[in-house]
């Protein structure tokens, strides 16, 4: 593929004091580069100061190049291109620790991303792991990217979908695993909640907005025509007929009736635990969740390090790695790029389909 032609990825550098720069670095260096470089331009959103120290720890010899915009970067397998941004001082990156600055200076790149990818100058967004913590302590009251970026967009109908490729699920039992495996696609009706506050935030609203990001996803990002979609229960046995909770019947059930007659091939409400593995063996494309560790538990047993979390209903595409921070590894040298890479590797996929 013409260098020129392939799709423009930006990569923001993430809480300077987690894991970020460090997956970046290995990711965008031998003997990772050369795979990343075939699917796609690479521009790094954030402190080249950073980035050099952290290629330093790791003994990683590349070269950094500043651009001013980003169209300038090129497909290279051992130098970074990087926007500086200039952001982050040595005294302000203390490794495994949150702080009001590194938060304040994540949030920066991720808003020159966002204003880049809505002037289409990217092809997609790829975020390094940011901390809630640091968000908060520099002024930024959100729960995390998805809530963020909706806000930088100006949209309300954004939702979170988890993505488990089928390479995350090799160290399984064989008996274990279907005949035909599919890679597992879950999206959060609610996302980051206390767990006491998920039954009065589910409205039938909700929960059809996100059937319809979800088909929508499914569409535009995995080229199905009419996705198939399963839509789980709350409540253990989805309910059992209103013996475990009332939510199945007076709010989720009219939701995927709703869906349904307007054209949209679901069903649901249906027990969590059976539709989850219905869906790996491939009888669903894309599960609706409703609450955050009911989606997070299936998909990190068998995807993690190789998952990818994809915001749906923005303008512009965003992926990233299916991990926090680690700050307790921040600084040690172990972490591994494969979740980031495969963010990579999703974002770039997307970007072609979408042309």
């Amino acid at each position: 593929m013409d260098p020129v032609m392939k799709p423009l990825i930006a990569l923001t550098m993430g809480d300077p004091a987690g894991i970020g720069p460090e997956i970046i670095v290995k990711a965008l260096t031998p003997p990772h580069a050369a795979r990343i470089a075939k699917l796609c331009r690479t521009v790094v959103i954030g402190d080249r100061r950073l980035f050099e120290r952290t290629a330093r720890r790791l003994g990683i010899r590349c070269g950094f190049r500043s651009i001013a915009t980003p169209e300038s970067a090129a497909s290279a397998k051992e130098r970074i291109d990087i926007i500086d941004l200039k952001n982050v001082a040595r005294s302000e990156s203390k490794l495994g620790r949150p702080g009001a600055e590194g938060g304040r200076a994540a949030v920066e790149a991720i808003q020159v991303a966002a204003h880049l990818a809505l002037s289409r100058r990217l092809s997609a967004i790829v975020t390094a792991p940011i901390s809630k913590e640091g968000l908060h302590a520099s002024g930024y009251i959100y729960p995390g990217h998805t809530e963020l970026l909706a806000k930088l967009c100006r949209v309300t109908d954004v939702g979170m979908l988890m993505v488990a490729p089928l390479s995350g699920i090799r160290w399984l039992p064989s008996r274990s695993v279907p005949s035909r495996p599919h890679p597992l696609r879950i999206l959060l009706a609610t996302t980051h909640l206390a767990l006491g506050d998920v039954p009065r935030r589910l409205t039938r609203e909700r929960i059809l907005t996100a059937i319809r990001l979800g088909q929508d996803a499914g569409m535009r990002y995995f080229g199905l025509r009419r996705p198939r979609l399963g839509v789980t229960g709350l409540n253990p046995h989805a309910g059992e007929g209103g013996l475990f909770g009332r939510e199945e019947e007076e709010v989720i059930r009219p939701a995927v009736e709703s869906a349904a007659r307007q054209g949209i091939s679901v069903i649901g409400p249906r027990p969590a635990d059976s539709l989850i593995r219905r869906a790996f063996e491939g009888h669903y494309d894309l599960i609706v969740a409703m609450y955050h560790d009911q989606a997070l538990i299936p998909i990190k047993l068998l995807g993690f390090g190789h998952a990818v979390n994809v915001t749906v209903g923005l303008p512009f595409i965003r992926t990233s790695p299916d991990h926090g921070t680690a700050y307790d590894i921040a600084g040690k040298g172990i972490a591994h790029p494969g979740s980031l890479m495969e963010a990579v590797r999703l974002a770039a996929d997307f970007s072609v389909k979408k042309k």
